[in-house]
Order: C-alpha cells, then sequence, then structure tokens
C-alpha cells in the first residue's frame, strides 16, 4: 500500500474548487503517492462547521476504502493553501473532538492525519480583523457574523486554540508579506505547537505575498515534498 495525501483548496470558504489541485496531485502520483482532492461546502449557505465536517468525512472515506486504492491507512498527509491550509491545520489538531465529525459517512473510521503542510492558513480569527484585506468580508460569512456578534465561534474556528501534544507534526510555509493572512498567524502558531512538544517548522519565504511564484513556489513545493517523504514514506 501507498502513503496518501489530501489536498484541499482554498478561495476563501465562500469560493475555489479542487480541480485546482489536478496538477499537484498528480505531482504527488508520479512520487509514489495516492493522492485525493476534496469538495467541501461553501459559505455563506454552508458556514462553519460544515466545512470541517467535510474533510473530516473525507480522511475517513480514504481510510474505508483503502484497500481499493490500495491505501496505507496509518499514513496519511494532508495540505492546503489559505483556507484550504486552516481547513489541513484543523484536521491536524482536532483528530479526537468529536464535536467536528459530523455525519458525512463511514462513522467508525478514524479523521486523524499524521502530518500536515499548511500553505499561508490562519491560525486565530480573533486577531485577523485588522491585518487581512478580506477578513471583514470574508470572515462573518464563515463564521455566521463578526468578532462583536460570535466571539465564541471565532475561538472555536481557530485552530490555534485547539493545539495538545496529539496535534499532527506540521510545516507552515508562509510568505512574510502577506496581506490576506498575517505572517504573525504562522508564528503564532507554530510556537503553541512546538510549546506541546509537537514536530513543528516554519518555512518564512521573505517578501512573498498570498500565493508563490517562480522560486518562492519551487522552494515551497521541495519543501512539502521532503516533509510528506519523511513522515509518510518511513
Amino acid at each position: 500500500p501507498f502513503p496518501a495525501v489530501l489536498c484541499i483548496h482554498g478561495g476563501g470558504f465562500r469560493a475555489g474548487n479542487r480541480q485546482s489541485y489536478s496538477g499537484l496531485i498528480k505531482k504527488f502520483a508520479e512520487r509514489g503517492y495516492v493522492a485525493a482532492t476534496v469538495t467541501y461546502r461553501l459559505a455563506p449557505k454552508y458556514p462553519f462547521p460544515a466545512a470541517v465536517h467535510d474533510v473530516k468525512a473525507a480522511v475517513r472515506w480514504l481510510r474505508a476504502n483503502a484497500r481499493t486504492y490500495r491505501i496505507d491507512p496509518n499514513r496519511i498527509g494532508v495540505t492546503g493553501g489559505s483556507a484550504g491550509g486552516h481547513l489541513a491545520q484543523f484536521l491536524g489538531v482536532t483528530s479526537d473532538v468529536a464535536m467536528f465529525e459530523g455525519d458525512g459517512g463511514n462513522p467508525r473510521e478514524s479523521s486523524k492525519v499524521q502530518c500536515v503542510v499548511n500553505y499561508y492558513g490562519p491560525s486565530d480569527f480573533t486577531k485577523s480583523y485588522g491585518k487581512s484585506v478580506d477578513a471583514a468580508e470574508v470572515l462573518p460569512l464563515f463564521l455566521g457574523g463578526n468578532l462583536e456578534q460570535e466571539p465564541r465561534k471565532h475561538i472555536i474556528a481557530s485552530p490555534l486554540y485547539w493545539v495538545t501534544p496529539n496535534a499532527a507534526p506540521t510545516l507552515q510555509i508562509h510568505g512574510t508579506k502577506d496581506t490576506y493572512v498575517a505572517f504573525e498567524q504562522a508564528e503564532w502558531l507554530i510556537e503553541r505547537l512546538k510549546a506541546a512538544h509537537v514536530e513543528a517548522r516554519l518555512l518564512r519565504l521573505e517578501g512573498a505575498g498570498h500565493g508563490f511564484k517562480g522560486e518562492d513556489a519551487q522552494r515551497a513545493e521541495e519543501a512539502m515534498f521532503a516533509f510528506f517523504d519523511a513522515h509518510l514514506k518511513k
């Protein structure tokens, strides 16, 4: 059986589609992985935690169908960018939180992932306003209100507040000039994971924004593959 990687698209929780990762999953396949992408429900029609329920159901589905697709159910990683990075990280820190499983099928399977590569995903929604060019537009749609209206949801939806020693090893890749998700969001997450004695690395891309090009994109991709190889190809 092969290790597997689930790829989760971005789009501010309200847009995007899984086809955007078609090129990447072919690269994973060439490197000896079973790669999959997931469609999840989008805001504002389906606010938090619908998207979380869907990506957890996707991990459970991979395990339930492991034999069919020659997947090793003990070697499943996850990656995503922006909103997809947030959802990937959420999988990494809430494997033992029953309230996020939803009813998307295969309830006997685990939604645990063995490692996470998080491309510029937000970690703390309570500190996004004023630091992101679109947080005031995006987060009320995803969370059913702004920070004053739904403070508890902003906390519950933030991966930072779910970090425990059981969290999955994480590589966070983030540009220092990101205007959509502030670079400090990555620093907070990595510091919290390290404080919990979880393996955590931050690839800091100087001057890069939200989405990488050229050498930055190549560095990020090489780091991602190396991280997955180290954790899933043992």
